[in-house]
């Protein structure tokens, strides 16, 4: 299969999930791509580090390391590969962009591959994934990035192949940040082996996980809430 096949059919399959005729979908993917939406999830994920980490300098290398994914990923896309490859986003090309679903205007800046917001949620929740050592937890991140994921095609705003090269960036760039905090992490604390049944292996407290995971289906609340009055 050629280049230009593989192109017609990441159209094609982005046909499949672009748009409706639903207000309250259209309404729901606006919220749900928003990075103010999740907020609250971040400030959750900050209270995780800080309540199930002894010492100041083990916190900040965890928010170091979460930066790390985000300047990889976001850094990868954005500033390298958008502007080397220059492939439009769906809204935005000029051939394509009237056969789109927009919603609100909404078509982002010019270039779309790969998506940063692919890239950007999966570093961080493979990141933590890694980090926390948790089934339901690690079940809920990645549910996390794949709907944000959804949302980005639904809006029109990338390719399902912009998409998964992002996903798959973003796993390597989680990685890379776990390995980075691995490394420095046993240079200043003793070697990690907690055996409870209130712990995850890696010392972090269920009760506190849950938190996590009770803001995100808060967060999910919401959005649904609110685009069902809007």
């Amino acid at each position: 299969m050629d280049l230009s096949s593989l192109i017609e059919a990441d159209r094609t399959l982005f046909s499949c999930f672009n748009g409706s005729d639903s207000l309250f979908l259209d309404g729901l993917t606006t919220t749900l791509t928003s990075g103010f939406t999740w907020i609250p999830l971040y400030m959750a994920l900050l209270y995780l580090i800080i309540k199930n980490n002894e010492t100041v300098a083990q916190i900040f290398l965890i928010v170091a390391c979460s930066a790390l994914c985000i300047l990889l990923a976001d850094g990868m896309a954005d500033i390298i590969v958008k502007p080397l490859v220059g492939r439009w986003r769906p809204g935005n090309d000029p051939v394509f962009k009237y056969t789109v679903d927009v919603v609100n205007n909404l078509r982002g800046d010019d270039y779309g591959f790969f998506s940063a917001h692919a890239a950007n949620t999966m570093s961080l929740a493979v990141f933590f994934c890694l980090l926390v050592r948790n089934r339901v937890f690690q079940f809920f991140m990645i549910l996390w990035s794949l709907i944000n994921c959804w949302t980005r095609l639904y809006l029109g705003l990338h390719y399902p192949g912009d998409v998964l090269v992002g996903l798959l960036w973003g796993i390597i760039a989680g990685f890379i940040a776990y390995l980075v905090w691995h490394k420095v992490y046993f240079k200043i604390s003793p070697k990690l082996n907690y055996i409870s049944s209130q712990y995850t292996s890696t010392g972090y407290s269920l009760t506190d996980i849950d938190v996590v995971i009770a803001v995100m289906v808060f967060t999910f609340a919401y959005a649904i809430i609110r685009s069902i009055i809007i």
